[in-house]
C-alpha cells in the first residue's frame, strides 16, 4: 500500500531520520518532505497497518493531521 500522511513538527535533517528510520525499522519505505509537512509511505498491509505506522510517527514526537 502506498498513502501520503500529513505530519505537524518536522523542521530539520533530524526529523527526517528520525521519522524515515522509526519506519524502516517497522518494514516501510518513506520519504519525508519536510517543505509539504508529509511522509510518502510504502508497506506490505499484510505485515503493517496503517495505525502501526502513525504510532511509529507519533512516538517519534510529531502529530498525524
Amino acid at each position: 500500500m502506498n498513502t501520503t500522511l500529513k505530519v505537524e513538527g518536522m523542521s530539520c535533517g533530524h526529523c527526517v531520520n528520525s521519522v524515515e528510520g522509526a519506519l524502516k525499522k517497522l518494514g516501510a519505505e518513506a520519504k519525508v518532505d519536510l517543505a509539504a509537512g508529509s511522509v510518502a509511505v510504502s508497506f506490505d498491509e499484510s505485515m503493517l497497518g496503517l495505525a502501526d505506522i502513525k504510532t511509529a510517527i507519533e512516538d517519534q514526537g510529531y502529530e498525524i493531521v
